[in-house]
């Protein structure tokens, strides 16, 4: 017996139910198989602090959808899961909440505050693991991977040896973004530059035993306490005379040269620019070329040093303030002009970030930059879309050697290693015992630990635990990730990779959009608009938040979200659950399971089956098509319009009044079935539902093959025939509904007229069902159209189609009628016109009032037409 289905759709007694017992069945694991061939992803991996929000949401749904399909399709795929230590936020996080117990991490010492980190990670770190999984994502959870697992971090010491001993891995002092909150060194993607409205201040710089002076133009009077030059262009020929002379720096009273240089912009400000070798990286290389003093005068946290006079421990723009109130009183402030700048932020605080002075570790780029641009340029490794591939080059070919230490304490320490006794560095995987230079056994660690992407550009192969499972899943399948990270981790695991592994990480790389809110901004806290994917999950259902998510995303474009927008997925689920309840009830069990591999010849089965089995096998090799080529939303829209459209408003209408016949109920129930395997990787709860109640073969559906593509059953001229017929149907009830012919009235009579002979014989062969579906009690089928009075007619492509209404209507008042409708829509659509050509309407009214406005405007143009047509239409 096929299982009763209950009424309603309830996605809580669903998922869970199911997510259990594909868990319990390890049903997404993974291993080595000689009989099939490899499809792997690697997760990106979310911070251990990490919530689940849209943006993952849409991330790993896409990832399942590629997972759950080429699963079906016979590969051994294989989703690697993990989380990402995330030095800066994790310590972060762990900082906030030791200190609701008024302690700050030097208080506990390095190890201690260490060992809190990792009590918190065992309590709270496994969070966004179950929201991943309540979102339905098929990772093996038995390979579930964490970037400072004892092995991973084995292969990160590794990695870091092999680069300093190839001359890679230098130190330095180098001007680096540096983060006064966090304390550390950020590289320049960890830093991205916001516009911001600052202001342009023109200060007066004395001449040594002179009262004349220069102007110069700063956005930062602040680290003009730390200034040791003064440059202008030598093609400048206001400031020729100058170069050489001696100025007094004013409040410092320190005496600085006149320099020049042609990387002086003259039409910057006054031509005459201040020089901060400490604190800008323009000054940083002017101060090296004129071997000019660097002088840092401000502490980490941002506050000015001793070396800033009268203003230290003053927060940098409280000095700011303070300086240019001195520079005032002294007559030295000329004028202030209001300007943009661009300035680094933190990309976890959002603190403006300060360019500094500091000894940093570095990676030399360019040597690893040059295999991973060929292997780009060469077609190894393609991007979708392909706009992203120049996107990608342009940066590699312009690369800057990477700053990859860190002020903090959670996260990989470097493994470099001094000797007190005679300083000298030993870089080794492991402490050793003594200096190998002096035989000191007095030896430390570094204190800094590695950027968190040093770890993350190894992803794709360090976490594998064994050969065997590297050399059958390594190279990886495909990548989805987001824009953002195309830099900070894209870029960088095919440079190691290539490096480390002498093989691409992955083949394809797929880009999706940003999520924003419906108006086009970006999901935040401070703006209000988040809205939480298990908010959508808990009041839709999972099946309803990913389907609505991929119908909307288009590739690589950005998605713009309401909540109203997941009632589209809801919505299908419901009729998903409707149709197949109503499927289940009707089929004979016997004949289902009887004839369910019978493969009928195509001339035994009626016009309507031949078309919506070649409508299946033509949306399915359409489908394929789309998934293969990551257009997601194309695949999501072609399943959602076959089976609402096609499947259930037509098929199912077509056959309901013979719904017993043995052909229909086959061929209706074998529909569903394969359908529930298409649609399985998008909405895979309610599919593993429906699918059990069916008699089938195997544990679950996500285990079931995809179904192959019948060729010999697609015919497109049926196709387009029975399309023309769906039309027919469409324009009688269009006209019924014009004239307002209630639902009652049956005794109506149509006439299609019709020249082509083949099409006039198609119509003839489906009249029975054109005459059920339109509720008519003559259909008559003829070859010329003759004009005739009393008849109300519409002409489709080649076809007229009329409605007799002698006896049925009074044509002469259902005219008067249609003219007052006439009369209205003009009144309204002048009225409408009126408003949306008020310059002041346009001007103070909200950008979505005024474009609902012109919806209406559309819509009023489109009635006018529809009701002249109906007139037009009456004989």
């Amino acid at each position: 017996m096929i299982d009763e289905i209950p009424k309603q759709y309830n996605p809580k007694d669903v998922e869970d139910k199911w997510y259990k017992f594909w868990e319990e069945n390890k049903l997404f694991s993974a291993k080595p198989s000689i009989s099939k061939k490899p499809f792997c992803i690697v997760i990106p991996p979310p911070n251990v602090t990490g919530i689940l929000h849209m943006g993952h949401a849409l991330n790993n749904t896409i990832q399942d959808i590629l997972i759950r399909y080429q699963r079906m399709k016979g590969f051994e795929a294989l989703w690697m899961p993990g989380t990402d230590h995330a030095g800066i936020a994790t310590q972060n996080v762990v900082e906030k909440s030791i200190a609701k117990e008024n302690l700050k991490r030097q208080d506990l010492g390095r190890d201690k505050f260490i060992q809190r980190v990792w009590e918190w990670k065992e309590q709270y770190g496994s969070t966004i693991i179950h929201q991943l999984k309540k979102l339905g994502s098929s990772c093996d959870w038995q390979r579930l991977r964490f970037t400072m697992d004892k092995e991973y971090s084995q292969a990160v010491r590794e990695v870091f040896v092999w680069l300093y001993e190839k001359g890679l891995i230098y130190r330095g002092s180098y001007i680096i973004n540096w983060c006064p909150r966090c304390q550390t060194a950020l590289s320049d993607e960890e830093a991205a530059h916001r516009t911001l409205q600052g202001n342009l201040y023109y200060l007066k710089y004395p001449f040594k035993d002179s009262k004349e002076f220069i102007v110069v133009a700063t956005t930062r009077p602040e680290t003009m306490l730390g200034d040791t030059a003064v440059a202008v262009n030598p093609k400048d020929k206001r400031y020729k005379k100058l170069i050489g002379k001696t100025l007094i720096l004013p409040l410092v009273n320190r005496q600085i040269k006149i320099i020049a240089d042609s990387m002086v912009d003259m039409k910057f400000g006054s031509g005459a620019v201040k020089v901060t070798p400490a604190h800008d990286p323009n000054d940083y290389a002017l101060g090296k070329k004129h071997n000019l003093e660097f002088i840092n005068v401000m502490h980490p946290d941002g506050r000015m040093n001793t070396l800033a006079g009268d203003y230290r421990d003053m927060d940098r723009f409280e000095a700011r303030e303070v300086i240019l109130e001195d520079l005032k009183e002294q007559g030295l402030l000329q004028k202030v002009e209001p300007h943009q700048l661009s300035a680094g932020h933190c990309y976890r605080c959002h603190t403006i970030v300060e360019p500094y002075l500091s000894e940093q570790w570095f990676v030399k780029m360019k040597p690893l930059a040059g295999p991973a641009i060929e292997a780009v340029k060469k077609g190894k490794i393609k991007f979708y879309p392909k706009r992203w591939t120049k996107v990608y080059l342009n940066w590699m070919e312009n690369i800057q050697d990477w700053c990859i230490s860190r002020q903090i304490w959670w996260g990989h320490r470097i493994p470099v290693y001094y000797c007190r006794k005679c300083n000298e560095p030993i870089v080794s995987k492991a402490k050793p015992a003594s200096c190998l230079k002096c035989k000191g056994q007095d030896i430390y660690q570094d204190e800094d630990v590695l950027d968190t992407w040093f770890s993350s550009w190894l992803w794709p192969f360090a976490t594998f635990k064994n050969q065997e499972d590297l050399k059958y899943f390594y190279p990886t399948s495909t990548l989805v990730t987001a824009p953002e990270i195309i830099f900070f981790w894209v870029a960088r695991m095919i440079m190691a990779s290539l490096e480390f592994m002498r093989e691409i990480p992955f083949k394809d790389v797929y880009i999706h959009g940003t999520v924003r809110d419906i108006e086009g901004k970006k999901m935040s806290k401070s703006l209000g608009n988040i809205i939480d994917p298990l908010d959508i999950i808990n009041e839709y259902g999972t099946d309803a938040l990913r389907f609505s998510l991929i119908s909307i995303t288009a590739q690589g474009q950005d998605v713009y979200l309401s909540k109203e927008r997941f009632e589209q997925g809801r919505n299908f689920a419901n009729k998903l659950w409707n149709a197949s309840r109503f499927i289940l009830m009707n089929p004979d069990a016997s004949v289902i399971k009887t004839d369910l591999c019978l493969l009928f010849k195509k001339d035994d089965l009626s016009l309507v089956n031949r078309w919506i089995l070649s409508r299946f096998y033509s949306t399915l090799k359409s489908v394929e098509k789309n998934l293969e080529k990551y257009q997601f939303n194309e695949a999501a829209n072609l399943v959602y319009g076959f089976f609402w459209h096609e499947f259930c408003d037509w098929y199912l209408e077509l056959i309901k009044s013979n719904i017993t016949d043995r052909h229909n109920q086959v061929v209706m129930y074998k529909i569903l079935e394969k359908f529930l395997r298409v649609l399985h990787p998008f909405m895979p709860f309610i599919t593993e539902e429906i699918w059990q109640k069916l008699p089938h073969e195997g544990s679950s559906i996500m285990l079931s093959s995809w179904p192959h593509i019948q060729e010999d059953i697609i015919d497109k001229k049926i196709e387009n025939q029975m399309n023309e017929v769906c039309e027919i149907i469409t324009t009688i009830r269009n006209m019924r509904s014009e004239l307002d012919l209630t639902s009652g009235l049956n005794n109506l009579e149509v006439k299609i007229s019709c020249v082509n002979k083949i099409k006039r014989a198609f119509i003839e062969a489906l009249s029975p069902d054109i005459k059920n579906l339109c509720r008519l009690s003559r259909l008559s089928v003829k070859d010329e159209y003759r004009i005739l009075k009393g008849e109300f007619v519409n002409v489709l492509k080649d076809m007229h189609i009329a409605i007799p209404l002698q006896g049925v209507i009074d044509i002469e008042k259902q005219i008067e009628k249609i003219n007052l409708k006439v009369q209205k829509t003009e009144a309204d659509l002048k009225s409408k016109q009126a408003m949306l050509a008020n310059k002041n309407f346009l001007k103070n009214a909200p950008v979505e009032i005024v474009e609902k406005e012109r919806e209406k405007l559309n819509s009023l143009k489109e009635e006018l037409k529809k009701l002249k047509g109906v007139k037009n239409g009456l004989r």
